[in-house]
């Protein structure tokens, strides 16, 4: 029989906590029981309902583990997504994330239904920067390629020559700069993975002033106050953080390159240097791990919920679409990257 949602919740049943037992033993080293009492009723009409209709969420590793271990389908970076949705033989797709990860699902998966359980699960870094801007950068700089990174709309990845992700930007900027025989490219909207970039490559990087609001609160003084306060802590940081903070810590790389990272190098105390609740997730997998969190929390992210997630299977909102002439152009775009031979995990190896 299919739950309804309400305004004080779902009741927690003894069936229900029999029927999610496993998922929650999993989780438990990050969620108390008496959260779970709350979370469990969503969890166990999501996966049904799913079920039922042949969904498949994806969440993106800013998830809360709740989302990320108990109903997700696909989880990993905002690519890594966007592929497993288009492998995937279900027609409807649940986007446990931002919604520019829902528009690149939809670009890849044309004929998939793509839903976001909230439409103000937005971007800093994706609104920072239009299709007119990009347009008007050409305009200035005649001839130069443009690399763009994947968290941007799909109307920017339509005027872009290629995509990137933050572990294979060195790569594809290396690439187009040969192929076109420049010596310079425009990177956009990111300034921080730009300027990261630069200083591992001999190519000339134009970039534009976009920012993530999670990673640019991040200084090297926190950086230095995490290992003051934590003894032989591993600092972890995500290229999107200002270059003074990536050359304080002992790795830079994606959320997937940090996480592979953990799993191989086993460290006893680590800072991922990146949104909050991925450490919670990571944490999951490597429990004998001492993970030190600084609690910066993307305020977009946190706007996908299970009750939110329950109520977009249940009504079918809301739909993500793109206009197909802008999403054959930004396809192009991503799906040249995806053909580099260096591969995207390139930075992260």
């Amino acid at each position: 029989m299919e739950m309804a949602t309400s305004a004080i919740g779902l009741p927690f049943t003894p069936e229900i906590a029999l029927s999610t037992r496993a998922l929650y033993e999993r989780v438990s080293h990050v969620v108390p029981e008496i959260e779970w009492a709350v979370h469990a009723p969503y969890v166990d009409a999501i996966n049904r309902l799913k079920r039922q209709k042949n969904a498949v969420i994806l969440a993106h590793n800013y998830m809360t583990p709740e989302i990320f271990h108990c109903v997700a389908d696909f989880v990993g970076d905002s690519l890594q997504l966007a592929r497993e949705a288009a492998r995937t033989d279900a027609k409807l797709i649940v986007q446990a994330g931002v919604h520019f990860m829902a528009e690149t699902s939809k670009i890849l998966s044309p004929d998939k239904t793509v839903l976001i359980p909230d439409l103000r699960a937005g971007c800093s870094l994706a609104a920072s920067i239009t299709g007119a801007d990009v347009r008007l950068l050409k305009e200035k700089y005649p001839g130069l390629p443009v690399v763009t990174y994947v968290n941007t709309s799909a109307e920017v990845k339509a005027e872009s020559d290629v995509c990137c992700t933050s572990s294979n930007a060195v790569a594809v900027v290396e690439d187009i700069a040969r192929e076109r025989g420049v010596d310079t490219v425009i990177m956009i909207p990111d300034e921080y993975l730009a300027a990261n970039v630069a200083k591992q490559t001999p190519v000339k990087i134009i970039s534009w002033k976009g920012r993530c609001e999670v990673h640019e609160r991040f200084s090297a003084t926190d950086i230095r106050g995490y290992r003051e306060a934590n003894p032989r802590v591993v600092v972890l940081a995500h290229p999107e953080c200002p270059p003074e903070v990536v050359a304080e810590a002992d790795f830079a790389g994606s959320t997937s390159a940090m996480i592979s990272y953990v799993g191989k190098k086993r460290p006893a105390r680590v800072v991922l240097v990146t949104e909050c609740s991925m450490s919670d997730n990571v944490a999951v997998e490597f429990p004998e791990v001492d993970f030190v969190r600084p609690c910066n929390l993307c305020p977009h992210m946190k706007r996908i919920t299970l009750p939110g997630i329950l109520h977009s299977l249940e009504t079918m909102t809301h739909e993500v679409t793109v206009d197909p002439a802008i999403a054959s152009r930004a396809r192009a775009a991503v799906e040249r990257m995806l053909a580099l031979k260096t591969g995207p995990q390139r930075a992260a190896a």
